[in-house]
């Protein structure tokens, strides 16, 4: 195991070998992390609509933790972004799920107490979980080659499955175990929650050393200074496009998924399906959201970043479409269209992420990344927040209709992409 000894990494950085090391060590631990902060993230998506419903006593007002949740997870995103750009990943990741273990923790003495504004206010901190979940994504990415960067991000996300996964499974005995202490059943996964989130930060803050971030900036710096390049202001200029596109591919993606995801199992709920049921589809959803990872990456990497952009907007436009015209009480068909809103996003974040760390250096990759997902946060929490307005105003089949207008505008978008990559000559 590497120490923080100034020799040791000036060793790191001169020794390809040892850059592999620590690249493969680096997963391994955001791979533990991961397992853990999936296992918070999928426990409280799966009751937080529902416990908001049952405590407010309201439909249409049930998106509103949704929004607070994902409100502080942009808030968080942005403060990781700029903490990992003066520290490291190492203390940003630690620190935002530890947030998150304590935002689990006062939903629980919410639901315990019955207060509404604690509700509100533990949903904003608890949101920091999600954002950091994501941004972990990143540190598998820091000391990977150019070619392995979609790939090296997908698998630092795989491990997500896990804990997503078995997450909304254990719904049902975490309420029990709530009820025994006489706690409210819905708080039981919050419970659950707020121990993955704790432990994830607790790994990160303990493992992830010597930092990969501050390692990869040494090693830029080192081969700068040897083949003393600048960089053009054509690619310069190409770059900024590939975050523009980038952004926008993560920010779609995010919206359309929150937004249906967030309402169906209300959707549910009012056609008769009981909490188990909805745990299945919606640990389904996230094994979907997650489980492809490791061949996305690979497919970005491959057939390249535009290509699995079209790809995205497709899966998600007919999710969309599937959503809008399944009966209330189809369970294989809302499965169906949550497995491919899953597979969708799936799409989108790979390639979008890929295309970020593309249109980046390593000195301004992790404050651009953060401000990228402030923009995913914030457009997941509009999406939410207006997912309760329209389907209390409307339906659940409106909802879905425009989830899947609003993926279609992801084609013409790379293909001006395509159009300008290819004259400021950027890799997207």
């Amino acid at each position: 195991m590497f120490a923080f000894e100034t020799n040791d990494i000036n060793q790191i950085v001169n020794s390809e070998e040892l850059q592999q090391k620590l690249y493969k060590r680096t997963l391994r631990v955001v791979l533990l992390a991961q397992t853990l902060g999936g296992a918070g993230l999928a426990a409280g998506i799966t009751v937080g609509a529902l416990l908001a419903k049952d405590m407010l006593g309201v439909e249409s007002f049930s998106g509103i933790p949704s929004a607070l949740f994902t409100l502080g997870s942009a808030l968080a995103v942005f403060l990781v972004g700029r903490i990992t750009q003066t520290y490291g990943r190492r203390l940003g990741l630690s620190l935002g799920f530890l947030a998150g273990g304590l935002g689990a923790l006062g939903v629980v003495l919410a639901a315990n107490i019955d207060s509404i504004a604690l509700l509100f206010f533990s949903f904003f901190i608890y949101g920091a979980g999600s954002s950091t979940n994501l941004q972990a994504r990143y540190a598998g990415t820091d000391l990977a080659g150019p070619h392995q960067r979609a790939k090296a991000a997908s698998i630092a996300m795989v491990a997500t499955t896990l804990g997503a996964v078995g997450g909304p499974n254990l719904v049902t005995p975490m309420g029990h175990v709530a009820e025994y202490f006489q706690m409210p059943a819905l708080a039981g996964p919050f419970l659950l929650a707020a121990v993955a989130y704790i432990a994830a930060g607790v790994s990160f803050l303990l493992l992830l050393k010597p930092d990969p971030l501050l390692i990869a900036r040494l090693i830029e710096q080192r081969e700068q200074h040897e083949t003393n390049t600048l960089q053009p202001s054509t690619l310069q200029q190409g770059q900024r496009i590939g975050v523009l596109v980038g952004a926008a591919v993560l920010i779609l993606s995010q919206v359309i998924m929150v937004a249906i995801m967030t309402m169906t199992p209300i959707h549910m709920e009012g056609h008769g399906s009981n909490l188990s049921a909805i745990g299945i589809i919606i640990g389904l959803h996230i094994a979907a959201m997650f489980l492809p990872s490791l061949l996305t990456g690979s497919l970005v990497d491959k057939i390249g970043r535009s290509k699995m952009v079209i790809a995205s907007a497709v899966t998600l436009t007919v999710s969309g479409f599937i959503a809008a015209f399944a009966p209330g009480d189809s369970v294989p068909l809302l499965t169906i269209a949550l497995i491919l809103l899953g597979l969708g996003w799936n799409f989108g974040l790979i390639s979008g992420t890929a295309i970020i760390i593309d249109s980046t250096t390593i000195h301004n990759r992790a404050k651009t990344q953060g401000s990228v997902d402030v923009g995913v946060a914030l457009g997941g929490s509009i999406g939410s927040l207006l997912s309760g307005v329209i389907v209390a105003y409307s339906s659940f089949a409106i909802l879905g209709l425009l989830g899947a207008y609003l993926s279609l505008i992801l084609i013409p978008l790379v293909i001006w992409a395509s159009k300008r990559t290819k004259q400021t000559q950027t890799a997207i």
